[in-house]
């Protein structure tokens, strides 16, 4: 069991990098799986890696449903989790204090993620896709710390390279 769910993520990672953009339920899903994963930590001290994967799913299977049925409100709830996701991993490099202020730098960082996420959907999408898969990914594989970052930036660079040459072949192709 300790095995399927950095297995999982993993997968779910390499599909959110590589098509976050086209797939946008996935990434919502992938967006809501790594949140579930994280918050059973946050409220149970040293969760099951049963409870974490039941977690993961339901915040993953909310994320998709959310993403097919009500898509505004699906792009701003990804932006907010996206954003406060990624400003607390900044915060945890930059700031050895940091966990004190949780709360307030995740929701700092969610209005910034959801505002760049509605104002500019499809770059943002594919920067967020990335940035979520690459995390899903080294998450997954045990690196030393410079590994895990040298891997996370190529990972992100060339989700980011992949969905955008899909964009632009997909504008350039005739209707």
């Amino acid at each position: 069991m300790n095995a399927s769910i950095p297995i999982l993520s993993a997968l779910i990672g390499a599909a959110v990098l590589l098509f976050g953009r086209k797939l946008f339920w996935l990434c919502v899903a992938a967006i809501g799986f790594a949140a579930g994963v994280t918050l059973a930590s946050h409220i149970v001290s040293e969760p099951t890696p049963l409870l974490q994967l039941t977690f993961a799913i339901l915040l993953g299977f909310i994320g998709a449903l959310l993403a097919l049925f009500v898509q505004k409100l699906a792009i701003g709830l990804a932006g907010f989790i996206a954003g406060g996701r990624f400003a607390v991993g900044l915060a945890a490099t930059f700031v050895a204090q940091y966990a004190s202020h949780y709360w307030l730098i995740f929701f700092i960082g969610g209005l910034i993620g959801t505002v760049l996420l509605l104002m500019l959907f499809d770059w943002a999408l594919i920067f967020v896709s990335s940035l979520i898969g690459a995390h899903l990914i080294t998450n997954a594989i045990s690196l030393p710390p410079t590994g895990e970052v040298l891997l996370f930036s190529a990972l992100v660079l060339f989700g980011i390279l992949v969905q955008a040459a899909t964009m632009r072949r997909r504008r350039t192709l005739p209707a």
